[in-house]
C-alpha cells in the first residue's frame, strides 16, 4: 500500500489575498500526517483556532507528490 505523506503548516501572510508569508521563521510546522484525512483535520482545528485573524492561513502540502519520482512532474511544480 503506498503511502502518501501531508504536511500541514501555516502563518501570518502579507495580505490575505496573497500566499506570501510575513515572516518565513514564524511559519508554524503542524506536523506530517498519514492520510489526507487526519492532515484536514488538522489544518480545519488550526484554521478554526486562528479565525479571528484573516490574514492567518495554514495549508495541506501533499509530500507523497514530491517523493514520486515516476511521475512527470506539470510545468507548475518544476523548479528554475
Amino acid at each position: 500500500m503506498t503511502q502518501r505523506l501531508h504536511l500541514v503548516f501555516g502563518g501570518e501572510l502579507v495580505d490575505p489575498s496573497s500566499n506570501k508569508f510575513k515572516n518565513v521563521d514564524d511559519i508554524h510546522l503542524v506536523g506530517i500526517f498519514p492520510d489526507y484525512d487526519s492532515a484536514h483535520n488538522a489544518w480545519k482545528a488550526e484554521a478554526q483556532r486562528t479565525v479571528d485573524n484573516a490574514h492567518m492561513r495554514y495549508f495541506i502540502a501533499h509530500l507523497h507528490r514530491l517523493r514520486d519520482e515516476e511521475t512527470e512532474a506539470s510545468p507548475t511544480e518544476e523548479l528554475g
